[in-house]
């Protein structure tokens, strides 16, 4: 299963139920269809522990199973940022084309702007229609804002970047403005390629 469920397994152990942990983890290791529905059934169930619906929501997320994403999407916008960052571990692989336009909607969410963090950082890596309009719309907002929420404000940045989109030339010049953002906006404006110089038109004199 990889470095990130052995994370999670080993994060959640202690607040887990014994025999259904090691049911949960080896049923996620099975990966079998059968399997993959004995998970689904936990998230189905509303009961269920927050770390269950973890453990599920992880595998059949990395499975590319479309059954995971409304709770992967809650996980998403939790308060605690390490079960944000497993969500969107797991978001990144599922490939649901609802993804990138659910973690818009949690960037843009102003009254969340403190949880968005990995939001933003799951919009860069999936490389969506929707991640430059959504991390320029949220970094210009955090800029102009009392509040500029540095970390987030620095993942639009390098995001951007990343991208490297010629609309976020504006925005990331004003971010390279503070100096808290200057030398990451500076080196994301150093990886946008340059608008190509328009060939000249040759004159084709006649021949005399």
């Amino acid at each position: 299963m990889g470095d990130a469920f052995r994370s999670l397994t080993d994060r959640v152990r202690a607040e887990a139920d014994p025999a259904e942990y090691e049911r949960l983890v080896k049923l996620a290791k099975e990966g079998t269809p059968a399997a993959r529905d004995e998970l689904a059934a936990v998230l189905a169930e509303s009961q269920r522990p927050l770390w269950a619906r973890e453990v599920a929501a992880f595998a059949l997320g990395t499975a590319g199973d479309e059954r995971a994403f409304e709770t992967l999407i809650f996980m998403l916008n939790y308060r605690d940022p390490v079960r944000c960052a497993t969500a969107a571990h797991a978001l990144a692989r599922l490939r649901d084309p609802r993804t990138a336009r659910a973690a818009a909607a949690l960037a843009t969410n102003e009254l969340r702007t403190g949880y968005a963090l990995h939001a933003v950082r799951l919009l860069t890596a999936l490389r969506a229609p929707e991640s430059v309009p959504t991390l320029i719309s949220v970094l210009q907002r955090l800029l102009m804002g009392p509040v500029h929420y540095w970390p987030i404000a620095e993942a639009c940045v390098q995001g951007l970047g990343a991208l490297g989109d010629r609309r976020a030339v504006a925005v990331l010049g004003a971010a390279a403005e503070h100096h808290r953002l200057s030398p990451s906006a500076k080196a994301a404006l150093a990886r946008i390629p340059a608008t190509p110089r328009r060939a000249r038109k040759r004159t084709v004199r006649p021949h005399p």
